[in-house]
């Protein structure tokens, strides 16, 4: 949930705006994207926290202290124990990956970072990748480029490329489907 101008709008905004602001002050925003990745992470690799994330029948207050206490285990920088703590006492713990991308797109554009995602047909090896930053960053500009990488196998080859509200798609599944639709209309 990000405004055209790129900078975060509604709930999911405030309440990344008001962590970047708090990490800022105390100097520890690097601390909270460190915690965020990990959590990120866990939540999709762990069907338990995710069904403790989402589940209705879990309490707010069960929710915060199970979450409080896997975050402590996890060594996460107090700020965003207390940070994810409130979210869950607020019965808004369903929005935390929500938040985590709109605070880390905020802590790129603090950083004058382009974000970037590219979707391809198979798993790009790093020169691949290297290739496609640097061509990227030629387009935009020389920014430093934040980079996010999809498999899609469905695309056969070719890449798509979102930059912002921009996407170029140069897929064979989309040449395809082009080819598909000029081929009926001469018929």
């Amino acid at each position: 949930m990000s405004s055209s101008s790129g900078k975060p709008s509604g709930l999911t905004g405030r309440y990344a705006k008001a962590l970047y602001e708090l990490a800022n002050e105390k100097k520890i925003v690097a601390k909270i994207v460190d915690d965020f990745v990990k959590i990120k992470s866990l939540i999709k690799s762990n069907n338990e926290l995710l069904g403790l994330i989402k589940s209705p029948a879990i309490s707010k207050n069960d929710k915060q202290s199970a979450l409080i206490a896997i975050l402590k285990k996890a060594k996460a920088n107090n700020l965003t124990i207390q940070f994810c703590g409130t979210l869950a006492g607020n019965g808004r713990l369903f929005y935390i990956n929500e938040i985590i991308d709109v605070f880390l797109l905020e802590v790129s554009r603090q950083n004058g970072e382009v974000n970037a995602e590219v979707t391809s047909a198979i798993e790009l090896d790093k020169s691949q990748r290297q290739e496609v930053e640097k061509s990227i960053s030629e387009v935009v500009g020389g920014n430093k480029i934040s980079l996010s990488m999809k498999v899609d196998e469905s695309l056969i080859g070719g890449l798509i490329v979102k930059i912002g509200s921009k996407m170029i798609d140069s897929s064979i599944k989309t040449k395809l489907n082009r080819l598909e639709i000029a081929m009926r209309g001469v018929n």
